[in-house]
């Protein structure tokens, strides 16, 4: 079992929320019942305090066109929130990194250190070029290595000087940075050219929620070329007091996807040069025969029908939500990123119900394995 302590996180829903799940990132069509909410800053204070209350650890913002801007969004969250953390996303090679350090700096220094950093490369060719950015998958990659390499150095204190293929940097340092305040490196991207800028670079590497067994050969290989590498998991979760309870809301989740949004977003999602997203995608193939959405024990691929990135949902009661957490922890996972819709009712049902039971399994297990003298086995 993982010897890193368990953190958990929540999700900031900076498109809008409600009942349903809808794109997220990139603009697109989505229902009313997807944004009956909208992400204003007194909704989007209300889920934060929610997750605050409910024992989160931080609140991850996430970074695209269809999203308000992260940083000015969780500058203003930190006025109006005491202990929670804020892990905010940013899309590499759009800023300088000697800018984003001067931003990541500043924040941690007015917010008493509450920050962790979410590096984006992108897999939508469509949305890179929304930006400007022309840059292949490959190329992409070797950017982001560069920006994080810079983007440490900087945020650690260092002086820079740096010519590279995407990026030349001469004298760069900060002023009196904040170092008493570290800011972990969270990174995700399932491609061989992600793993390897993981490998180098990163302190946490997201997953996306598949089966186990999938996400098992990843963390192997993985931990092969970095063995001091962290793993966070990304999942939406419908949990209720009765199994029958959850699979109902996932039925009612279904039954409300229109036939031509899944189309268009798996059209879209086809045209993506995202790895990913190619892994979410074949978990249910676009098809909505509910038969075929649970892809592991308890885990739903609905999501993904319509939802681009994070694509499944642990859908139980909670015990055996908290158990299928447990399992993914035994695999090395340490933190969690999850999110239910509506975010604001489920930040407080999914701390107060499920969190509490994982950590009575994980406590189990302690006691267990310093009973027998020795650790859990650990795949």
């Amino acid at each position: 079992m993982s010897g890193n302590p368990l953190l958990l996180h929540w999700f900031l829903p900076t498109g809008g929320d409600g009942r349903d799940p809808g794109g997220v990132t990139a603009v697109q069509g989505r229902t009313g019942a997807a944004t009956r909410r909208p992400a204003d800053i007194g909704y989007l204070t209300q889920v934060a305090r929610a997750a605050e209350q409910s024992g989160f650890h931080s609140l991850l913002t996430p970074v695209g066109l269809g999203c308000v801007d992260p940083w000015i969004l969780t500058a203003a969250l930190a006025q109006h929130t005491d202990r929670i953390g804020f892990l905010v996303a940013f899309r590499a090679g759009f800023a300088s990194p000697t800018l984003l350090a001067q931003q990541a700096d500043a924040f941690r220094r007015f917010a008493g250190g509450r920050l962790r950093l979410n590096v984006v490369t992108g897999g939508d060719p469509a949305e890179q070029r929304a930006y400007g950015d022309h840059v292949d998958h490959d190329g992409r990659y070797a950017r982001t290595d560069e920006v994080m390499g810079v983007l440490r150095d900087l945020l650690e204190g260092r002086r820079v000087d740096h010519h590279g293929e995407h990026l030349r940097i001469d004298g760069a340092q900060l002023h009196e940075p904040a170092v008493r305040y570290p800011v972990p490196l969270y990174f995700g991207g399932a491609s061989p050219a992600a793993e390897a800028v993981a490998a180098r670079r990163a302190d946490v590497q997201l997953l996306w929620g598949e089966p186990p067994a999938a996400l098992a050969g990843r963390i192997d290989r993985l931990r092969a070329a970095a063995p001091e590498l962290r793993y966070g998991l990304r999942l939406h979760i419908i949990s209720r007091d009765t199994a029958a309870e959850a699979w109902a809301e996932a039925d009612r989740i279904l039954a409300g996807l229109d036939p031509e949004a899944v189309r268009a977003s798996q059209d879209r999602f086809a045209r993506m040069d995202s790895t990913g997203q190619a892994r979410m995608a074949a978990l249910h193939g676009g098809s909505a025969d509910a038969a075929k959405l649970e892809v592991a024990p308890n885990l739903w691929a609905g999501i993904g029908l319509v939802r681009e990135g994070a694509g499944t949902a642990l859908v139980g009661s909670h015990d055996e939500v908290a158990q299928r957490l447990h399992e993914y922890r035994r695999l090395g996972i340490g933190e969690f990123i999850l999110s239910g819709y509506p975010h604001l009712e489920e930040a407080y049902r999914v701390g107060e119900e499920v969190a509490p039971r994982l950590r009575a399994l994980l406590a189990r297990a302690r006691t267990d394995a310093w009973e027998g003298y020795g650790d859990p086995p650990v795949r």
